[in-house]
């Protein structure tokens, strides 16, 4: 597939780069498709993206098994040094996965039996397994019902109701959900009254900005620790799982590298229990590849979310995601719609005719089974019950076409039309 300015020049991934660069809008095109004429729309497309850099990625792999370095090694130190740089952040080490990001976080703080730590019902499921994990207690605050991320209101009403409960706080856990920021600035101050550290779950964000009163900062670089991780159908996906943490203190630094080798430095010497939580120098090799263009998918999401917030029909009751703070600030990891009814049929629908579709998430935290010990029931949280819902992600690759798009928009107004 070509990647076209208006007016129809093609140009190559490189050159296309460096026009997005300047502000020129891309259009992607391909062929002409007659309305009525049935497409194939996956959710996610990783084929699409290889076909780009495909050279370039079997060099970097290749490069790897040459070297023989198959564990750490100086790919994933460059990785590590140019995620620091890229989100604005001193340090990063780099981990297994997303979910081990938080994990060792967590570890990093000393988190375990008799804690508490705060954050949203509303997200993937290692954001509140990590806690229990570690025996300490997940505590949850409802979402904004807008941003679906976590609502600073509902954060301080927690710390207003819960007095007793305030010492044994060990961190606060906000969600960067689809690619948007949580509103961090109450959210730290919340958090720096009552000294308590914040651990960022960016898993979805990298590259995401927030407009803070300390000017304009990245997600993952506000708290005490920021958490990417690098699954396959994140914006800067892997070929495999693999994850990063950020911070800016040296000391917690250096305890995150102990950590993820076993709490070893020098070798064989262990003054921490850790895990093998390292990062896979394939993995490493392949994201270096891949940030090079990171930014330039960001901005083809952004322009694919413009096509669907001008085309899909409002009439029909449908919500689209709101930009809570610049169209350029919200990388668009999903982009999630909320329906008034019939979630479920319209996803059918979608499926039946070749569109893939997703729910991210259909069981709030509080309604798992897993955490009925923690005495929440149904109508806790109603902000996040009314998103499981009726909320449900379109395709937003990078390399989704106008025609295809078309499609999706045409088919969700024959459903509700």
């Amino acid at each position: 597939m070509g990647v076209f300015l208006e007016g129809g020049l093609e140009y190559s991934c490189e050159k296309s780069s460096k026009l997005l660069k300047k502000g020129l809008r891309i259009k992607r095109i391909k062929g002409i498709r007659m309305k009525g004429e049935r497409m194939n729309v996956p959710l996610l497309d990783l084929s699409a993206q290889l076909r780009t850099i495909e050279k370039d990625v079997k060099a970097a792999v290749n490069g790897v098994v040459d070297s023989t370095r198959y564990i750490m090694g100086p790919m994933v130190v460059e990785l590590e040094e140019r995620i620091a740089e890229y989100v604005g952040a001193r340090f990063a080490t780099g981990v297994s996965s997303g979910t081990d990001a938080l994990l060792i976080s967590l570890m990093a703080l000393d988190v375990g039996p008799g804690d508490i730590v705060i954050t949203t019902p509303f997200s993937f499921f290692s954001t509140a397994g990590v806690i229990a994990r570690l025996g300490a207690t997940p505590a949850f605050v409802d979402i904004d019902p807008f941003t679906y991320n976590i609502s600073p209101d509902a954060l301080k009403e927690w710390f207003e109701r819960e007095t007793g409960k305030i010492d044994k706080v060990k961190a606060i856990i906000p969600v960067h959900l689809y690619g948007q920021c949580a509103d961090m600035d109450p959210i730290l101050e919340i958090a720096g009254e009552f000294d308590i550290p914040v651990v960022e779950d960016a898993a979805q964000a990298i590259g995401a900005r927030y407009h803070s009163k300390n000017g304009e900062l990245k997600a993952g670089s506000m708290g005490t620790f920021g958490c990417f991780s690098f699954f396959p159908s994140k914006n800067l996906g892997a070929m495999g799982d693999g994850g990063m943490v950020v911070t800016n203190d040296p000391a917690l630094d250096e305890k995150l590298k102990k950590l993820r080798n076993h709490g070893a430095k020098p070798k064989y010497y262990h003054a921490l229990i850790g895990g093998n939580f390292r990062l896979d120098p394939i993995q490493a090799a392949v994201l270096l590849v891949k940030l090079h263009h990171l930014d330039t998918w960001h901005k083809m999401r952004q322009e694919n979310a413009v096509y669907y917030d001008e085309n899909l029909a409002a009439d029909a009751g449908i919500k689209k995601p709101v930009i809570a703070y610049k169209r350029e600030y919200h990388i668009y990891n999903q982009y999630v719609i909320s329906v008034p009814e019939r979630r479920d049929e319209i996803r059918e629908f979608l499926k039946d005719n070749n569109v893939g579709t997703e729910v991210y998430y259909p069981v709030p935290f509080h309604e798992q089974k897993c955490f009925e010990y923690l005495g929440y029931k149904s109508g806790d949280f109603p902000h996040s019950e009314h998103a499981a819902t009726h909320t449900v992600a379109l395709p937003i690759y990078p390399e989704l076409t106008t025609e295809m798009q078309n499609y999706v928009v045409e088919k969700i107004g024959e459903f509700y039309g």
